[in-house]
């Protein structure tokens, strides 16, 4: 089971890195020209396929975009439902 335990640790990291690149992300939209430099432009490219799907369905109020925070809590959830699975396959064995 250590490797169950090392399994959760990593998809704990991936996610919460992503958690933090997302943050970031909206972050950067508070400050003039911050998305056109290097960070800015990664970021782009690593956050905004995942954030599209929820902008499609979650209107913008006025000039809040609340789309970011339902993907966050869809981040948790698919990364509860993972752990679930796994700890559930791992108990087959």
């Amino acid at each position: 089971m250590q490797v169950l335990g090392y399994l959760f640790y990593y998809i704990d990291l991936i996610t919460q890195i992503y958690y933090f690149m997302i943050i970031a992300y909206i972050l950067l939209s508070w400050f003039p020209n911050a998305r056109e430099s290097f960070v800015g432009q990664l970021l782009t490219k690593l956050v905004e396929p995942y954030l599209r799907p929820f902008r499609r369905f979650i209107p913008s109020i006025g000039v809040i975009d609340l789309s970011p925070i339902a993907a966050l809590f869809a981040l948790f959830f698919v990364k509860t439902g993972i752990k679930a699975v796994i700890y559930f396959i791992a108990g087959l064995f």
